[in-house]
């Protein structure tokens, strides 16, 4: 497949919750590599537009799709639901979500247990890549003498790392994050932002936030969702002024000048405006 081919092709798409509509004709593509963001508040659509991405909508029984996405040329909404397929898909596309959910097995077992299904490997060559995602992550260091612990004795930050240990063991070719870092502190929000950075030169990632200075910070590519509507999607240095000396600075939301805002905007800061 082309580098400069679209690794995802979304075209008109709406994503039904019962009766509700959350997601409305969106239509954008996605490029390989790098770092792609979605941002907007809280209810904008950004979840729904993610689990559609690895099928992870079929979770929920009265979710509905409308339209096609295409990943490497491939139309998603061919696949059956609990389809071996699927299972397949997600394996190529994996997803971290905003809570740190490791299993409740230990810190050893949260990595190995999918390397075991899917390639069936026996203890020593379980041990190596355990170690190598562990390292490539870099929580190794930390957790080396206690890979028995139960994973769910580690802090947050800790435990949002071997969740992102958990799906690159599996080698896929993108990855999705919901808001990886808004639970997190500082540090840890640190720790995985430059991760990912080092992450988005080898595959595709594509992640959620309501903080404006995280894409900033992060993503080649932003797009603003606002109501379940797609209403920027643009290189993320024209979306957001890389300087406040540039004349004139024409908006600014959360204290972050802003290009092209599209709706009004708030400069009460990240809690409390439209970003949330």
């Amino acid at each position: 497949m082309s580098r400069t081919t679209p690794q995802f092709e979304i075209r008109d798409l709406n994503v039904f919750y019962g009766r509700t509509q959350r997601v409305f004709h969106v239509s954008v593509d996605i490029e390989r590599y790098g770092i792609t963001a979605f941002l907007g508040s809280s209810g904008s659509g950004k979840s729904s537009l993610l689990r559609v991405l690895n099928h992870t909508y079929d979770l929920f029984s009265d979710v509905r799709i409308e339209g096609n996405v295409l990943l490497d040329g491939e139309d998603l909404s061919l696949y059956g639901r609990n389809s071996t397929e699927i299972m397949l898909l997600r394996q190529r596309v994996g997803m971290v979500c905003q809570c740190p959910n490791p299993f409740p097995r230990s810190i050893y077992e949260n990595v190995a247990y999918g390397l075991r299904l899917r390639y069936g490997y026996r203890k020593r060559q379980l041990d190596e890549r355990v170690e190598q995602t562990l390292q490539r992550v870099g929580l190794w260091h930390d957790v080396k003498e206690r890979l028995t612990q139960h994973a769910l004795h580690l802090a947050a930050g800790q435990q949002q790392l071997l969740c992102l240990a958990r799906a690159l063991a599996l080698e896929p070719d993108v990855l999705l994050l919901d808001e990886p870092c808004s639970l997190l502190d500082p540090a840890a929000t640190y720790q995985i932002e430059t991760l990912l950075q080092t992450l988005g030169q080898e595959m595709t990632i594509i992640l959620t936030t309501s903080n404006p200075h995280q894409a900033r910070r992060m993503a080649d590519t932003t797009g603003v969702l606002f109501d379940g509507q797609l209403v920027e999607y643009v290189p993320t240095f024209r979306l957001f002024l890389e300087s406040q000396d540039l004349k004139p600075p024409r908006h600014e939301c959360a204290g972050v000048p802003v290009a092209h805002p599209p709706f009004p905007c708030s400069p009460d800061g990240e809690q409390g405006s439209w970003w949330g």
